[in-house]
């Protein structure tokens, strides 16, 4: 038996337990969401058990109550697939009047909301999970935190021990717990199968729509080649009328891009909008990432070698990992990782922004001195613009970047801070 590794959800899950009657992770397949909720579950109902997966359903319909009995937390594995029991366990939930009743997992939304008739509002907890981050699957030192960096230290220091090699095989193999176990190639076929299993049949079941499977593969291929950027539906719809040589209009994007967001592929970064000195007008268009960057390498059937061949890619998907890596750790600390960018064209690529009102910002550079010294002045400038009269001054200002061998704060007060270094 694979030794469990420890996710900054563990605690999250621990916590949401004593002040909700029930807790319901979400998050994408094969990041680890069952695995999680069986260390602390007292008795488990796998909803999806081949063997028992009928006889769920009929007692769903026709006594969900029997469901439920069992040693507390008990796990309700796939839920979704049985959408009444989420009235049922809302229901238990009053009557036993006591907190840390039920876990439930899900890797999607249900396909209809018909058979809900309750919110959950003040007895259920959302929590999200991702595929593990560099610190989670231990190619992280974890000498920086990031939650002290909100305390604005006087120094750092840690030692990055990933070159651009490992970098590149990590975007690649992506924060899959499975793949973490594996090395080499079998490693990096994690994605693809993952990536194989969306085009074929899970996107499908987010909502019983059947889409052809090539029509899917060209659709995350543009994904793909946007991650990063605002692009409308309607560039998309060009994107892949320049490179498939097919017609998509934005309303079929559009469905398809929701159908990946119910399954968890695709999360989407909202615009920070913050006070500013000037009546600049701030870009309001969402960010497009898919949950980790291993899925656009699939969906472009790319390999390490072919993001050291081609840096300008390779930064890119390595700004999605490091966004993946923040938006785990920001969840640790009650927060949210946005994008700021003006019509100026002023950009941070994440701002992360506690529940306190406390901000740093950063910029994300695979590294070397001239991005490095880029990144940082854009810092500033950013910060400059802020109307520290309304709002708080920027807790810290951070490049973070893949290839470099240490640590440190600067004399202008910016700190650098390999992803092999960081933590939550």
């Amino acid at each position: 038996m694979r030794k469990y590794k420890a996710r900054i959800a563990d605690e999250i899950l621990k916590k949401r337990l004593l002040g909700k009657g029930a807790v319901l992770i979400e998050g994408p397949k094969w990041c680890g969401k069952t695995t999680t909720a069986e260390q602390m579950a007292g008795s488990i109902l796998y909803m999806a058990d081949p063997e028992r997966e009928k006889q769920n359903l009929m007692l769903a319909e026709i006594n969900p109550k029997r469901l439920l009995i069992g040693e507390i937390p008990r796990l309700i594995d796939e839920w979704q697939i049985a959408p009444k029991l989420w009235d049922a366990i809302r229901f238990e939930i009053d009557h036993r009047d006591e907190f840390g009743q039920f876990i439930l997992t899900g890797s999607a939304v249900p396909a209809s909301y018909e058979h809900i008739h309750h919110t959950g509002t003040g007895r259920f907890s959302w929590l999200l999970m991702r595929p593990m981050s560099l610190h989670e699957s231990g190619d992280s030192t974890g000498q920086v935190s990031l939650k002290e960096l909100f305390e604005s230290p006087e120094q750092i220091d840690g030692e990055n021990a990933l070159d651009l090699d490992q970098l590149a095989f990590l975007v690649c193999r992506g924060g899959w717990p499975r793949a973490t176990d594996l090395e080499g190639e079998i490693a990096l076929e994690q994605a693809y199968d993952y990536y194989d299993a969306v085009v074929k049949s899970d996107i499908s079941r987010a909502d019983g729509v059947t889409r052809n499977p090539e029509r899917v593969k060209r659709l995350m291929r543009s994904y793909a080649r946007n991650q990063g950027s605002q692009a409308t539906n309607t560039l998309i719809c060009e994107d892949i009328a320049a490179n498939d040589a097919e017609s998509f209009d934005a309303d079929t994007v559009y469905s398809y891009i929701s159908a990946l967001k119910k399954i968890f592929v695709i999360e989407e970064m909202e615009a920070w909008n913050p006070n500013l000195r000037s009546k600049t007008a701030i870009r309001t268009s969402n960010t497009r990432y898919f949950v980790d960057p291993s899925i656009s390498v699939a969906a472009l059937g790319l390999g390490p070698q072919d993001l050291i061949e081609d840096l300008k890619t390779f930064g890119l998907f390595f700004e999605a990992m490091c966004i993946r890596d923040l938006r785990v750790f920001a969840d640790a600390l009650h927060g949210n990782v946005y994008h700021f960018r003006d019509k100026t064209d002023l950009e941070c690529d994440a701002v992360i922004h506690l529940r306190n009102g406390s901000y740093g910002l950063v910029e994300i550079k695979l590294g070397g001195d001239r991005l490095i010294e880029e990144g940082a002045e854009n810092l500033k400038k950013l910060r400059d613009k802020i109307d520290t009269e309304k709002m708080k001054d920027p807790a810290f200002l951070m490049v973070l970047i893949g290839v470099g061998d240490f640590a440190y704060r600067r004399q202008d007060g910016v700190y650098i801070v390999p992803i092999g270094c960081l933590k939550d």
